[in-house]
């Protein structure tokens, strides 16, 4: 009997591991929203605003990750905002880690700011991507989003 016991239990947690329902702790809907970052001058500065929310209908469950992915002529310039956000080495992609327990209709955000380089002309516009990275995201058709990095004339 123990014999069957064990082996029921160890296809249930198979089953679920394998439909996701482990890896699926809360009924979250975490979702990025579009905000494009000011203009910066030649050769400067501005700060993409990585901003993702929580739809609900529960509190996050589990850790999360918001990706800064930076075009061509831009790279990300520390310090960043939360602290444990961690760049590449071509400093184009950022992640940034944020715990669980975001509650529903609530925000986390991360602040990366990001140099234009001196040769990129005045004019460009530049698509960048801000994605959000969660086991508790039941809706995953929102958890990316571009943004547009100009340089002003």
């Amino acid at each position: 009997m123990a014999g069957r016991l064990t082996t029921a239990l160890a296809a249930g947690v198979a089953v679920m591991c394998a439909t996701g329902l482990a890896a699926a702790p809360s009924d979250s809907d975490l979702e990025v929203v579009r905000l494009d970052p000011a203009a910066a001058p030649p050769g400067g500065r501005t700060v993409v605003h990585a901003f993702a929310a929580n739809r609900g209908p529960d509190r996050t469950a589990s850790p999360f990750t918001v990706v800064v992915d930076l075009p061509r002529g831009f790279a990300a310039e520390a310090p960043y905002f939360p602290e444990n956000c961690r760049a590449g080495a071509l400093r184009r992609v950022v992640r940034c880690t944020f715990g669980a327990g975001l509650a529903p209709l609530r925000t986390a955000t991360a602040l990366i700011p990001v140099q234009a380089d001196a040769d990129v002309p005045p004019g460009t516009k530049a698509e960048g991507h801000v994605q959000v990275v969660s086991d508790d995201d039941c809706d995953p058709g929102n958890d990316r989003t571009p943004f547009t990095l100009s340089v002003s004339s």
